[in-house]
């Protein structure tokens, strides 16, 4: 599966606004949260990959399941279960 992003790409700083109470939480618990956003934004930008993706080749999965449907699939024919 290919990468979302670049591993090795530099760190960079910036500010973000979080609510107060999962801070204090996330401290006390000494929760990393660069480490967490950069897993969740991971599996964010993942998803969103998979939807584009579906998005942009629905037509052609429509298209081969209509295929499939009346054809059937290549090999349906030596399968012998």
């Amino acid at each position: 599966m290919q990468l979302v992003y670049n591993p090795q790409a530099p760190k960079k700083a910036t500010n973000l606004s979080i609510n107060a109470d999962l801070l204090r939480q996330a401290k006390e618990m000494g929760i990393n949260l660069s480490a967490t956003l950069e897993r969740v934004l991971v599996d964010v930008l993942k998803q969103g990959q998979r939807d584009r993706w579906l998005a942009e080749n629905q037509a052609a999965i429509a298209a081969y399941n209509d295929h499939v449907e009346k054809h059937g699939v290549f090999g349906d024919s030596l399968r012998s279960f």
